[in-house]
């Protein structure tokens, strides 16, 4: 994605990770030291695997998904991501369970969430071939496995064999809260040789120290040569070469429920959209029809 036109079409390969979210829903603000009411349900998640499940449901024919689960889970995520389309590539770890999140969702659908990483930072270069990126026109890279040395080692394994063979590649920096821990200067210097990066507005402003996401998406733009920052509500903007040269409106919604992983089906319509020869407004548009449907679920996934 080195210049300005789509891509060429082929598979996309996703690097990621697949967790287990209990999202719970609650109408009133959480109440210290006792019980708030809420609704909770347990369902499949996990940025990676979210993408894969959007791009998928956006039209992708050869999906592809590697990430590393526990074994107490594993059966239950193949599963749902093969009903959703996507081939599964999982290295299933028999000593540490699948990672899990807690999404605190309010009643203006903002999530926070609780993570613990399990066996999602262990995806080592052991599970990774360069096999699976046969007959791939595009690699994504989910940001939480720069997060950790055997992940983050595996993940750069992936983006060093992409770019020897032509294909190109992208990342979703995914948390301004581990992008904090990591620093900005070490995840700006593994993301170098990317084709594109796609923050929401508070990772660009992280990354950057600018307040206007599109002073930052321009910034980030000389680095990277492409950067969409999504903007929730506002819908998100393309900078290439210093340049903000696209602002998309979001797709508007009633009856929103929750915000999980609509930043994640932004970036699975979006990626579709342009592996099927899309230009960039129509990509980012797509991306905002998904990022739109998403918000009217529970959970990261496409519904049924």
């Amino acid at each position: 994605m080195t210049n300005s036109g789509p891509m060429s079409g082929g598979g996309l390969l996703v690097v990621g990770d697949v967790v287990t979210d209990v999202v719970a829903r609650h109408a009133t603000a959480l109440v210290h030291g006792t019980d708030t009411s809420a609704r909770i349900r347990t369902l499949p998640g996990g940025a990676g695997a979210n993408v894969a499940c959007w791009a998928a449901r956006s039209g992708c024919r050869d999906v592809r998904l590697l990430a590393r689960v526990g074994a107490d889970r594993a059966v239950w995520h193949r599963d749902a991501l093969r009903r959703a389309g996507v081939r599964c590539l999982l290295a299933v770890d028999d000593d540490v369970p699948t990672a899990t999140v807690v999404a605190l969702v309010d009643a203006a659908a903002e999530r926070t969430f609780l993570t613990d990483s399990g066996a999602v930072l262990r995806l080592s270069p052991g599970d990774w071939s360069t096999s699976m990126l046969d007959g791939i026109a595009h690699l994504h890279l989910s940001g939480y496995l720069l997060f950790a040395a055997t992940s983050r080692a595996t993940a750069l394994l992936a983006l060093r064999e992409a770019r020897r063979r032509g294909v190109t590649v992208s990342v979703d920096p995914a948390s301004a809260g581990f992008l904090a821990e990591l620093g900005v200067d070490r995840f700006l210097t593994v993301v170098e040789g990317t084709d594109l990066l796609l923050p929401n507005a508070d990772e660009a402003r992280l990354l950057t120290g600018l307040p206007e996401p599109a002073d930052a998406a321009a910034k980030l733009s000389l680095q990277v040569p492409r950067v969409v920052v999504t903007l929730g509500g506002d819908g998100a903007l393309l900078a290439v070469a210093g340049t903000v040269t696209r602002r998309i409106p979001a797709v508007q919604v009633r009856g929103a429920v929750d915000s999980t992983g609509a930043g994640d089906a932004f970036t699975g319509g979006f990626l579709a959209a342009h592996l099927a020869g899309a230009d960039d407004t129509s990509a980012v548009a797509a991306g905002c029809r998904s990022g739109a449907e998403a918000v009217t679920t529970v959970g990261g996934r496409p519904g049924p």
